[in-house]
Order: C-alpha cells, then structure tokens, then sequence
C-alpha cells in the first residue's frame, strides 16, 4: 500500500462536483508528497477550484519547463531551479517564493535491526548491502544525502552499495520493498502517518549538509495565473504553513510570494 502511495507521480483531485475540467497544474518536488496531497484537498474544499499535481524529481521538471512543459505552478527541492526559470524570463515576475527548507533523516524498514541512532557510522555495517538515496544528478535531497555522508567520512566506503531513486519517494519506496537496507530520505515522508508505520528514522544533523532551500514560481505560460496566484497564497497562509510545519519543513522567515 505504502509503495503505490509514494511510487505515483501523478495523481489528478477533481473538485467537488466532481467536474473534468483542470484549473491548476502544478509540478511539484516528491518530498511534498503527503503533505501537498492534505494540502491541495483542503484548498479544493476551501475553493471549489480543481487541481491536477505531478510529483517528481526538481531536475527533471526544471527540463520539461525548459521544453514547454504545460504546468501553471512549480514547487522545487532546490530554489536555484526556479531562480533559474526567472533569469530565463519563463516566469511570473516577482512570483518566486522560498517556501521552505527541508531535512534528511537515515531511514530503515519496521523490521530492520540496524541501530540508527548510530548516526550515518551505520551504514558501514556489514549487513547492509544496499543503501537507497535519491539521483543527486537531478535531486536535491540526494545531493544532500552525498554531502551528509561526505561530512561523516563514509561516502567513500559506501559509495557501490548506492541505489539511486529517481526522485526523493522512489527512493523510500526502495527501502519499504526490502530492495535497499536502509536509505537517506526526506523528513517529510519520514514523518508521513504510513511512513511512520513502516519503519523509524533518525534525523540527520541540520549542520552536515547545506540547506534545502526549497522554492516555487508562477509560470509565464500558466493558463489561470489568477488561481495559481491563490494556490500560492494558501500555501503562504496560516493553514497552509501549519501542514507544511507538521512534515517537519522550516519555513523562511519574512518570506514573501
């Protein structure tokens, strides 16, 4: 169950009539799995305005916008993505906002008997074959998980026991299904109630790699720049901070859309 949950890349939210129509169309970085599927159900309540989500790498999306891709909204691991957007005049001016930062935790199934609290020292066990993280090609949090293990002065004795997800839920995915030991994953699926359920954490030291900062930017091709303004001003807002805060994100002081 947990495995199909974070394995989609895609899922469509019809609103609440139930119409086909589509008004938003948002790409968004997979570590905001759980929390954006509460999110946008309770915007879609609040509004009557129907969403279609799309969960996947940062890197990847940054490329498909690049050649045309038709989203209205982008939320990315990596701020730079978007920063990267607005140079290029591909964006609404003046729409970039940092919404959060994020964290990394070590992560093992329910059913492992490795000791986390040992810190990133316990991946150099012997048992461990397998160690998942996400493609730090084109992921944030698995450039994050490198930079973590280089600071324990593991990652080059570990460095051929790594299988790369394609994004940051396809690498817990990795660790649920037995094909990893254990794995470096974002808090925010970490702290997610099935996740919770599968399997426990430790969380990595803030400290050991650089931040996560995480933004998002109204595209210049959106068709509906007018709701995916909203969108983004309920994430900004009081309930929409509250979710993100529960799944262990920071939220940017004095952060403005």
């Amino acid at each position: 169950m947990i495995r199909v949950m974070i394995a989609l890349c895609l899922f469509v939210i019809t609103g609440v009539n139930g119409a086909v129509a589509e008004d938003i169309t948002i790409a968004a970085a997979s570590d905001l799995n759980f929390v954006f599927r509460e999110l946008v159900t309770e915007y879609e309540k609040t509004t009557g305005d129907r969403v279609r989500l799309s969960l996947g790498s940062s890197g990847n999306f940054y490329a498909q916008i690049q050649n045309g891709a038709p989203f209205d909204l982008y939320f990315s691991a990596d701020i730079a993505y978007p920063r990267k957007l607005e140079e290029a005049g591909l964006t609404v001016p003046g729409s970039l906002y940092p919404y959060a930062i994020g964290r990394i935790v070590l992560w093992a199934g329910k059913d492992s008997r490795l000791d986390l609290s040992k810190g990133l020292d316990v991946l150099l066990e012997p048992t461990i074959k397998k160690i998942a993280i996400a493609n730090p090609k084109h992921a944030p949090y698995g450039r994050a998980a490198v930079a973590a293990m280089e600071h324990a002065q593991v990652y080059d004795r570990v460095k051929d026991k790594l299988v790369l997800g394609e994004n940051i839920s396809q690498a817990a995915q990795f660790i649920e299904s037995g094909a990893a030991d254990v794995g470096i994953i974002a808090l925010s699926l970490a702290l997610a109630p099935p996740m919770q359920a599968a399997g426990h954490y430790w969380e990595i030291p803030a400290d050991a790699y650089p931040p996560i900062e995480q933004g998002a930017v109204i595209l210049k091709s959106a068709k509906n720049q007018e709701r995916a303004k909203a969108f983004l001003s309920f994430v900004q807002g009081a309930e929409g901070q509250a979710m993100m805060k529960r799944y262990g994100f920071t939220i940017p002081g004095g952060a403005k859309p």
